[in-house]
């Protein structure tokens, strides 16, 4: 299967994420017989989201864009993104590539609603959206980008609060920029390629 368009764009996958302060657990080690323990004051509340675009295209480094959502667990806080706030995403990403873009995104409601539906009609010399199947989240690298993410530094931390998780989220994805190769793995785990086989 091939991830790019015939007018030599950009192939370009993206999806979204959120952690709460509660931290994901991962494989850990401690002494024999003694089970390692991660406290987690229960007070807490508010999460991270994350939307992620991963860049690709034969030749240059792979990039990543990402933008990120607080939510502190106030009634007039979004608690996701809108389709507003994917458009300016995607409209952001096209300006700094200065190419063509195939975007290849999940079936969320947002993704599908009218108004980004006529954005995407409107912007057709420029942007090509090619829906994944349903339940298919192993064809999309972003996901792979969410897999490493939440094994790193994030993992078996508690956090005291939705800043301190945010501004390791953003020092964890900006390495994603100083390391083509991971951000090459997520495109290779998802058996894409960038070229017709």
């Amino acid at each position: 299967m091939t991830f790019r368009s015939a007018v030599h764009g950009n192939g370009i996958a993206s999806d979204e994420a959120g952690q709460s302060l509660r931290p994901p657990r991962v494989t850990s080690w401690g002494r024999h017989g003694r089970t390692p323990l991660v406290r987690v004051r229960g007070g807490g509340s508010g999460r991270v989201s994350v939307a992620g675009m991963a860049c690709y295209r034969p030749g240059p480094a792979p990039r990543l864009f990402c933008r990120t959502l607080k939510h502190r667990g106030r009634r007039d806080e979004p608690k996701s993104f809108s389709w507003r706030d994917y458009r300016e995403l995607v409209v952001a990403v096209h300006e700094r590539l200065g190419r063509p873009m195939v975007l290849v995104w999940d079936n969320l409601n947002r993704h599908l609603c009218a108004e980004m539906a006529a954005f995407v009609a409107a912007n057709a010399l420029w942007l090509t959206v090619v829906q994944l199947p349903s339940y298919a989240p192993d064809l999309n690298p972003v996901e792979g980008v969410w897999s490493v993410l939440k094994g790193g530094e994030i993992a078996n931390r508690a956090f005291d609060d939705v800043d301190e998780l945010t501004k390791l989220i953003h020092h964890d994805l900006a390495g994603f920029q100083h390391r083509p190769d991971l951000l090459d793995g997520c495109l290779a785990g998802t058996g894409l390629t960038l070229e017709p086989s």
